[in-house]
């Protein structure tokens, strides 16, 4: 006879029922179970409880206190793992934290400040295609777009390389991988990964294009470092002098391309859509960055420009790009003043978090002044993780999507066409609007807006 069910949940015929729903629109379904069944919800799945987690106690004892216990020993990481390899987002130790500490340096605040060109050329190289918006109002893809400025930014910045020449095969890469970890994640019945199935063909298809990329650009910087002294102060020349091999090197760089530059151009895209539907804030935004120095500085770029700072933690907050977080109790653990035994699996979703009516006051409404300086959100907000796990290019994602956006409010203004909708959000690695997100830009130089 199994064990009572410790927590509250939808039963295993409400589960059947919602199968379709779940795989197409996971977010929704999860904001469901919490509003129904609380803070601690359970599916019922064999074997050990499978747990929503979206109490922000709870959440913080998973990521953070009791952040031992809990592993990422899950199918999403595994999944993951198929196309990044043993990269940070989805290793495990030992091999994490010396991975770890390779990489620390890259992100020290006395290296972003060294990158602020890299992150201001990479602006401009994309802006300069948008002649539609210089000539008059014309609608532009926004989404495509900041793809491809956050890869840039990622190949100068993280590897000192322009990546142009790579661009349309990571991007293609990218997406193709987004899809495959998204199918092979929700996988029923999970085969062997050697199983000569469709899908198992074209993830294996899908790492070997990484591999050549990969080896491509790490084989050109080791020509490179061999007519110099020393292999750069950037990610990819720290990880070449902390000794790791190139399939090491290789999920590292994997990692950074996947998570790095998916993260900011969601997050960009999102937040530029919000500001078309709100153009009073758009137009404070605007005010802020046109009194900003050229470049603008990347270290204390929030302080410098705390609106465009709020703004985009709201954005954040509504379409957090990692939506969902899982974890699995290593050892017998208590969740909600309840035992769970080892095995559990948490889900934590940042999207019901951030959207939690208990929470957040209106959690639906675009209100960046929540992010007022002083504001503690602590447990409620965690669009980067928490805990020792926390992404450790946070603070460099939330600089660079600060100078990108004064960068572009300062010349351009984005409103929404005629008959506009929002894009659906669609939960693959991370949220992006289904079927792109098309804005009507217009130049603000010469203007007096």
């Amino acid at each position: 006879m199994s064990a009572p069910m410790l927590f509250p949940g939808p039963s295993a015929l409400d589960m059947a029922r919602a199968f379709r729903r779940v795989r197409a629109d996971p977010l929704s379904f999860l904001d469901e179970v919490r509003d129904e069944f609380g803070d601690v919800a359970a599916f019922p799945v064999p074997g050990t409880p499978a747990l929503l987690l979206s109490g922000p106690d709870d959440v913080r004892h998973v990521l953070q206190t009791s952040a031992r216990r809990w592993t990422k020993n899950t199918v999403q990481y595994s999944a993951l793992g198929r196309i990044t390899g043993d990269g940070l987002l989805a290793s495990a130790e030992p091999s994490w934290i010396e991975h770890r500490r390779a990489a620390a340096p890259a992100f020290h605040r006395h290296r972003l400040a060294a990158v602020s060109e890299h992150v201001v050329g990479a602006t401009d190289e994309a802006l300069r295609g948008w002649d539609v918006g210089r000539a008059g109002p014309g609608e532009v893809e926004v989404s495509e777009v900041m793809a491809r400025l956050a890869l840039d930014v990622v190949g100068r910045a993280l590897f000192g390389s322009d990546l142009s020449g790579h661009a349309e095969r990571l991007l293609d890469a990218t997406s193709a991988a987004a899809v495959l970890v998204v199918k092979a994640g929700r996988s029923i019945l999970p085969l062997p990964h050697a199983a000569p199935t469709p899908l198992n063909r074209r993830i294996r298809a899908a790492r070997r294009e990484f591999d050549r990329l990969s080896h491509e650009i790490i084989s050109g910087r080791r020509r490179s470092t061999a007519r110099r002294d020393g292999s750069g102060d950037d990610l990819l020349g720290l990880l070449l002098d902390a000794g790791l091999s190139d399939d090491e090197i290789r999920d590292e760089l994997v990692t950074m391309v996947i998570a790095g530059h998916e993260t900011v151009a969601a997050g960009l895209t999102w937040t530029l859509m919000l500001l078309a539907e709100h153009p009073s804030d758009q137009d404070d935004l605007h005010r802020e960055a046109v009194g900003l120095p050229v470049p603008p500085p990347i270290v204390g770029a929030g302080a410098a420009a705390p609106l465009t700072r709020a703004v985009v933690d709201e954005a954040l907050r509504l379409y957090p790009p990692a939506w969902a977080i899982s974890r699995r109790a290593a050892a017998a653990d208590a969740i909600g003043g309840r035992d769970v035994p080892a095995g559990t699996l948490a889900i934590i979703s940042p999207w019901v978090v951030h959207r939690h009516p208990g929470l957040w006051e209106a959690p639906l409404d675009f209100r960046p002044e929540r992010f007022a300086a002083g504001r503690d959100h602590r447990g409620a907000y965690l669009p980067f993780g928490a805990g020792p796990r926390l992404c450790i290019g946070r603070e460099f994602a939330l600089a660079e999507m600060v100078v990108v956006l004064t960068r572009v409010l300062a010349d351009f203004r984005f409103d929404t066409p005629p008959g506009w909708s929002r894009p659906f959000a669609e939960a693959r690695v991370a949220l992006h609007p289904r079927g792109g997100m098309r804005l009507v830009v217009t130049s603000r130089v010469g203007s007096s807006a």
